[in-house]
């Protein structure tokens, strides 16, 4: 249900946000003097950041201007550099992968809207779209992006030292955070890293991070901090556990820290 009012918008900048979209829609031809003209449709799929779909009537042609907007979760930034992610987003845009970056505000960003659908654990079970999401990544691993071309998988997980800080004791042993850090080094000096093929990753490929256009087919792959590069040997490894797990039942599937430190590499 469109709802027209940005207060269901939840930025901690709302003023900066106004300015972009007023900006986006200038670029287009459009004007927006009320904000009340905007509708608000949240969306449902994703797990770190809070996504809106806005929309607001074309100036002329009668059409309906749509953009995506994000906004980003708290505590995340711990874990990684957020204009390291926009570099990332527009690299990949100027490669026609993903959706085009339309601005930027305070606590998050606006995208293009993208006319597609979110996967199901039910459509990674049919044949058709695993082979265009297998498509797909063979062109994420192709793309040429900046900074060094080897595996950054090791020194993304050492995160642990930070997680153990936002969870109690309790936790943090139920988790193993207090062994891990040593797991991850001993995988790190156990598994073999000479000639391995390096490729850009996404790393949390599950089925909530793709997107499918049903009249195109075409699949679209959500921009996330995960993406870097990785052993893609091991990715695709992983991809047939993560497979195993789509076509299994909805039991739960009991992992050990390696399983769960390869499954990061997607």
């Amino acid at each position: 249900m469109a709802i027209k009012t940005t207060e269901l918008l939840p930025s901690s900048s709302p003023e900066e946000l106004k300015k972009v979209l007023q900006s986006v829609a200038s670029d287009w031809g459009d004007v927006i003097d009320d904000s009340d003209a905007l509708q608000v449709i949240p969306l449902k799929g994703a797990m770190t950041n809070e996504v809106y779909q806005i929309a607001w009537p074309a100036k002329n042609n009668g059409l309906v201007r749509n953009v995506l907007v994000r906004i980003y979760g708290e505590g995340v930034e711990v874990f990684f550099n957020r204009d390291d992610e926009i570099r990332t987003f527009e690299c990949m845009s100027s490669q026609g992968q993903g959706p085009r970056l339309l601005g930027r505000f305070g606590d998050g960003r606006v995208e293009e809207f993208i006319h597609a659908r979110t996967l199901s654990a039910a459509d990674i079970r049919d044949p058709k779209i695993s082979e265009l999401v297998a498509a797909k990544m063979r062109e994420f691993h192709d793309l040429k992006m900046p900074g060094p071309r080897k595996a950054l998988l090791w020194d993304r997980l050492r995160w642990v030292s930070v997680a153990k800080s936002f969870c109690s004791a309790k936790d943090a042993k139920e988790f193993c955070l207090y062994t891990l850090k040593d797991e991850i080094s001993m995988l790190e000096k156990e598994l073999p890293n000479d000639h391995q093929e390096i490729g850009f990753c996404h790393n949390d490929l599950q089925y909530g991070n793709i997107m499918i256009d049903e009249e195109t087919s075409s699949i679209t792959i959500i921009v996330s901090f995960t993406f870097l590069q990785n052993m893609l040997n091991f990715k695709r490894a992983c991809t047939k556990i993560l497979l195993f797990l789509a076509f299994s039942d909805n039991s739960p599937m009991v992992c050990t820290w390696w399983l769960r430190i390869l499954c990061l590499q997607l």
